[in-house]
Parts: structure tokens; C-alpha cells; sequence
């Protein structure tokens, strides 16, 4: 953890000094259930080596048909080319894409994540009273 905070997590988990993490970001990761997550992810945050390693749903994408929000960061752990992908093969899927955010744009680019996420509320809210009979 001594190389992974400054090294790893301040620049793409969360993108500001470990001493200037949110109460609620450091109560969410003392309770990490290391039972899940590390079998899950594997021992290492740098790179995926437990059952996710091979766990690949994007066929299935397609068949998802209810309105789907993808959320990508710049600096995120996840490829955000790839999580606009991900939209694109959902047939009501959007993507937000966060241009200052790490794996946790909801704090670090917190504007554009709300004001995005709103927007697609808003968007869906609007077509399921159009489709209501």
C-alpha cells in the first residue's frame, strides 16, 4: 500500500492527496470484504488475475434493453474507450465520459459526473412518460 496510494490509487482511483480523501471514500474501503474482492480481482490492484480475468458479458450487451448509463474517466482504472464501447452495443445505452475523473469521478469530477447523470435521469424520465400509455 506504501508504492500503491501515491503511485496507484492518487492517480487513478482517486485523484487528490490519500489525506485529502473524502470520510465517506475511506469508510467505503475499510469495509472491502477482502473474502470477495480478492478472488474476485485477484491480489494485485494492478491488473485483474482473479475471476473477472475471464469474465467477459459483452455479448450480451445487445439484450439489455432497459436505458444504461455508462460513466468513463480520463484518468480511470477502466479504459474509457471501452466503456463508451459498452454503450454504443447497448441498444438505449449513453455514455458520460468525466475528462478530470479517476475510477471515482463522483468526487474528483464531481460537476460533470452529477450534472451528467442528471441529464440522462432526466432523458429516460422524459421518454418513459412519452411511452406510458
Amino acid at each position: 500500500m506504501e508504492l500503491l496510494i501515491p503511485h496507484h490509487y492518487e492517480r487513478r482511483v482517486l485523484r487528490r492527496p490519500y489525506a485529502q480523501w473524502p470520510d465517506s471514500v475511506l469508510r467505503a474501503f475499510e469495509h472491502l470484504n477482502p473474502k470477495v474482492y480478492i478472488p474476485m480481482q485477484g491480489p494485485s490492484e494492478l491488473g485483474t488475475h482473479g475471476k473477472l480475468a475471464q469474465w467477459d458479458r459483452r455479448a450480451d450487451l445487445p439484450r439489455i434493453q432497459v436505458p444504461t448509463l455508462t460513466i468513463g474517466a480520463a484518468h480511470d482504472t477502466m479504459d474509457p474507450q471501452q466503456m463508451a464501447a459498452m454503450a454504443k452495443a447497448l441498444p438505449r445505452g449513453s455514455h458520460l465520459h468525466c475528462p478530470n475523473g479517476s475510477h471515482m469521478a463522483m468526487v474528483d469530477d464531481q460537476v460533470v459526473y452529477i450534472q451528467g447523470l442528471i441529464d440522462f435521469l432526466r432523458r429516460v424520465d422524459a421518454q418513459t412518460i412519452r411511452e406510458d400509455p
